[in-house]
C-alpha cells in the first residue's frame, strides 16, 4: 500500500469529489497532512475515507459517524465502537423495516386508488 495520496488519487479511487473530501475535513473525520498548500492523505486517511463512506452507504449520519470513532479512540476502544455501531446498525434496520412497510401500505393504497379510478370509468361508460 502507499504510504501517501494525492486528492485526486482519493477521489479518483472512491468516486466522490474534492469537496466530499474537504467537507469530511472540515468535520474532522479527515486530518490529512499539509505539504504547502497540497493535502496529503496517509494510509489511515484512506481507509477512514473508505470507513466513511460505507457508513453514509448504509444510512449513518455525519455526527452518528463522528460519535462511532470518537468512541474507539477513548477506553473500551475497539470493543465499545464495536458495540456502538452493532446497536446502530440495529436502528438502521429496524428504520428501514419500517420505510419498507411504509412503502408497501402506500403501494397498496395507490394500487386501491387505481382500482377504483377503472372501476368508475367503467361505470360511466369510458375504456380504459
Amino acid at each position: 500500500m502507499k504510504k501517501f495520496y494525492s486528492i485526486t488519487e482519493l477521489t479518483r479511487e472512491f468516486d466522490v469529489s474534492t469537496r466530499t473530501l474537504r467537507f469530511y475535513e472540515d468535520e474532522g473525520l479527515l486530518h490529512p497532512e499539509r505539504k504547502g498548500r497540497t493535502r496529503v492523505y496517509r494510509g489511515a486517511d484512506r481507509h477512514m475515507l473508505k470507513e466513511i463512506l460505507r457508513a453514509r452507504r448504509i444510512g449513518f449520519t455525519v455526527a452518528e459517524i463522528r460519535e462511532i470513532i470518537q468512541v474507539y479512540k477513548q477506553p473500551p476502544g475497539e470493543i465499545g465502537q464495536l458495540k456502538m455501531m452493532m446497536a446502530r446498525i440495529d436502528e438502521k434496520r429496524d428504520e428501514l423495516r419500517q420505510k419498507r412497510k411504509d412503502i408497501e401500505e402506500t403501494l397498496a393504497e395507490l394500487d386501491q386508488a387505481e382500482e377504483a379510478c377503472l372501476t368508475r370509468l367503467v361505470e360511466i361508460g369510458v375504456g380504459s
